[in-house]
């Protein structure tokens, strides 16, 4: 840089400071001319005071980070405490027998639990993984690896962390549990009911509920990150407690899969932003960022559709010119490193790698290297954009029906056949099978009345349209060649726009399915911390205190959100389920160890859990075999002759059917009772008397009852 030039603009020295004179000055030029020694002094006197003032800086700056981290530890250790109070205050966890606390984790939590329980009770650890690698107890006749199926990871880690505990423990010396008889009344016999970490089912529960809570944690970082403001991390938090009951539902069935895979997303989504944000990515962010994929994608078999929205939106941003292209690579670079690491993790599950999300990881990668040789236009036009998005949707398509023939994966058949559903009203048997349940529909009309009462929807959608109309600008300015000191600084906003991108796929998610609102409703809240930025309402902040606006709106908010969360605290109940009980007890004491049981999805679990019986069927419903196995099962409830269904019956070995005439005459919505689902896939015997009717007055002579109470009716199938 050349010095010198008066009168330019710029990078600018100090200002020339007027000649001291006097003793001050004179004292100064006899220092300087007394020898080294003296001169030595004044520096070591000047950089002593340069070196304070920074330390103070840097006390100062620490200060910052230590209370923001422990607000945020704050705000983890309360939703801690929420969730563990709101499930004993359901349950009263704590006070069930082992075989209640079993049955309370219906449906898939107890398929889930069940390798937990293989695992802790094996004679070692490594003997507890192979069994669940070599099973023989969930689809019987078959032996499967359930750690390639069933996204098991988190079972395993918490086994081995369960063995060490006791271990140590045991070793010290040092009681794990307390145990005592409760009497249940009500002519029921007394249980024992033991409470404390030694107790299997407690130990679980407790580690998902601290996973909860440092989720919170990351979303208060999330949060104070994304909005530059530690008040934007408090209205994260707020928000998310106050639309508790539409952001997660880990309270109430700690085992699914996104009880352990969500706090990831909160992490990966964080690092993220920091990478969208900082103008250089380093390494260290980018394993991190692979890392957390990991831990995301390794739990939960959905990651993979989150995720394929994740890299849509990050391309579109690219596309636009907010982020360059390099970076973007980068970043897929990360995915796909994580992708193959989850491949080899799950031994080779196919479905990942003939899965959408990594054919849209090529396709994208494809466009980002052939783009600049094809299409050589500098200037960027919306017709490009419109090129290169229809590239992607078409190739990711196509990528991805190319190799899941190539591979002769079906599992996932059915996820194109419920959208379907969704646009065309298609219906099959296994279609019927998801869209009739409630978390499988559209999402209700009540949600996002909820969301406006508590003021989240109006807050984000201020938001949100501050955002979409700073990227017009921005596309205006980049499409007409604007000047570019503007367009640099329009790049500074890449990572707002990809939340707004994020927002508007997860949005549509929810929608389509209302189970996926769990995505939606805690990302509504941390968008809604972007009311705290000085990017998006600096102009509002000169004149108004920002603590003043955020105060106000949190002040409002509270008043439907406190009703929300007393509704939550005034949940009292006691987990009973007696039927269940006796058939279980019956079948430990009255059935040989290697009888093979189908029946209904929820109650097969239940069945392998707590009696170790072999089952043909289970709730995990992702599986293309499976799938045909469990419509040969829930054949009971057809309309078929009984003659037809024993056959099948006997060719997948089973020797008692538990017939549950619930499942038969229960109608959750019209078309959805189980003989109507039937009616679609078997019109030709469409107007016959069910099956599972004809069961529950007389099972002869293709059945035998060999156990009734209100609820179930076992039959026995006697071989041919």
């Amino acid at each position: 840089m050349r010095k010198g030039g008066g009168g330019r603009r710029g990078a600018r020295s100090d200002p020339q400071r007027p000649c001291r004179e006097g003793p001050a000055a004179e004292g100064e030029r006899d220092v300087l001319g007394r020898g080294p020694l003296r001169f030595l002094r004044v520096c070591r006197d000047r950089l002593r005071v340069f070196v304070d003032d920074r330390k103070a800086f840097i006390v100062k700056a620490d200060s910052k980070i230590w209370l923001t981290l422990l607000l945020a530890v704050f705000a983890g250790v309360l939703h801690w405490c929420h969730i563990t109070t709101l499930f004993e205050n359901d349950r009263h966890f704590s006070h069930l027998s082992t075989l209640e606390r079993e049955m309370a984790f219906r449906t898939e939590m107890g398929l889930y639990y069940s390798y937990f329980k293989i695992i802790i009770e094996a004679p070692s650890f490594w003997n507890g993984v192979w069994a669940i690698m070599n099973d023989r107890l969930t689809e019987y006749p078959l032996v499967i690896n359930t750690l390639q199926r069933f996204n098991l990871y988190p079972e395993v880690v918490l086994a081995s962390w369960y063995r060490m505990y006791t271990a140590t423990m045991d070793f010290l010396g040092v009681p794990t549990k307390t145990c005592w008889t409760v009497n249940r009344g009500k002519g029921l016999s007394p249980v024992e009911s033991c409470e404390g970490l030694g107790d299997p089912a407690s130990f679980y529960v407790a580690v998902i509920f601290l996973l909860n809570g440092l989720m919170m944690t990351l979303f208060f970082i999330y949060g104070t990150y994304l909005s530059g403001s530690r008040l934007g991390g408090l209205v994260t938090v707020m928000c998310f407690f106050f639309n508790h009951g539409e952001c997660t539902r880990v309270m109430w069935t700690p085992p699914l899969r996104e009880s352990f895979s969500y706090p990831f997303l909160v992490l990966q989504m964080l690092l993220l932003t920091y990478i969208l944000r900082i103008p250089n990515i380093n390494t260290g962010s980018l394993i991190a960022l692979c890392v957390s994929n990991i831990f995301f994608m390794l739990p939960w078999q959905f990651a993979q559709f989150v995720l394929l929205t994740q890299i849509a939106s990050l391309f579109a941003v690219c596309i636009m010119g907010y982020i360059d292209s390099c970076k973007l690579q980068k970043i897929l670079t990360a995915h796909m490193v994580s992708l193959v690491v989850c491949f080899i993790l799950m031994f080779g599950n196919s479905m990942l790698l003939t899965s959408y999300y990594a054919a849209s990881l090529v396709v994208i990668w494809g466009i980002l290297e052939l783009s600049p040789k094809v299409l050589k236009s500098i200037r960027r036009e919306v017709y490009l954009w419109v090129i290169e998005g229809c590239a992607w949707l078409f190739g990711t398509v196509t990528l991805k029906y190319l190799t899941s023939l190539v591979f002769g994966i079906a599992d996932d058949a059915h996820i194109g056949n419920i959208l379907k559903s969704k646009f065309i009203g298609y219906k099959d048997f296994d279609t019927l099978m998801y869209t009739c349940a409630a978390e499988f529909d559209f999402m209700e009309k009540e949600t996002p009345v909820r969301y406006t009462k508590t003021l989240l929807l109006p807050v984000v959608l201020v938001v949100f349209g501050v955002i979409i109309k700073r990227a017009i600008k921005y596309l205006i300015w980049a499409l007409s060649q604007a000047g570019q000191y503007e367009r640099e600084e329009r790049f500074n906003h890449g990572e707002l726009v990809y939340h707004a991108l994020q927002l508007l796929a997860y949005s549509v998610l929810a929608i389509l399915i209302m189970r996926l609102k769990l995505f939606l409703t805690p990302h509504l809240c941390v968008m809604a911390s972007l009311v705290c930025s000085k990017q998006l309402f600096g102009w509002l902040f000169c004149k108004i205190q920002p603590k003043t606006l955020v105060f106000a709106i949190l002040a409002l908010m509270a008043i439907e959100g406190s009703a929300n969360l007393q509704t939550q605290w005034n949940i009292m109940g006691e987990f009973s389920n007696l039927p269940q009980e006796e058939l279980l007890e019956w079948i430990k004491v009255n059935t040989r160890q290697d009888a093979v049981f189908a029946g209904a999805m929820p109650t097969m679990a239940s069945v392998k859990l707590s009696t170790l019986r072999p089952i043909v069927n289970h709730p995990h419903y992702e599986d293309a075999g499976l799938r045909a196995r469990t419509k040969v099962v829930y054949s009971m409830y057809s309309r078929k002759p009984a003659k037809e269904v024993k056959r099948e019956l006997i060719k997948l070995g089973v020797n008692y059917y538990i017939l549950e005439e619930s499942l038969c005459v229960s109608r959750k919505k019209p078309g959805c009772s189980m003989p109507e689902i039937w009616d679609v896939e078997d019109p030709a015997n469409s107007g016959k008397i069910p099956l599972c009717t004809l069961m529950s007055k007389d099972s002869r002579p293709y059945f035998i009852t060999v156990f009734e109470n209100s609820n179930y009716r076992v039959l026995k199938i006697p071989k041919e």
